[in-house]
């Protein structure tokens, strides 16, 4: 037996649903404060060195990545198998 329900809601209002608290304060200030830092030229904030983490795993996490979608596929098949 499926159900399946559908529910009209912006993310605001699940926000508030789910008790999350309201974080979009500070989030802004956080911007602010790494934007002034890049604005001043304090070492380790310039774009590269923000992005350099990502850049140097981008391949690897990825990869790690589609092994995990593949294995999640492959077990799916088996089951379903399984269960037939």
């Amino acid at each position: 037996m499926n159900f399946r329900i559908d529910i009209e809601m912006t993310p605001e209002e699940l926000r508030r649903t789910l008790g999350l608290p309201d974080v979009a304060a500070l989030q802004q200030e956080m911007i602010d404060k790494v934007r002034e830092q890049m604005d001043a030229g304090v070492e380790g904030y310039d774009p590269l060195t923000l992005l350099k983490p990502y850049l140097n795993s981008g391949i690897g996490s990825m990869e790690a990545f589609q092994k995990l979608m593949f294995g999640m596929m492959s077990q799916y098949g088996k089951d379903k198998r399984d269960a037939d």
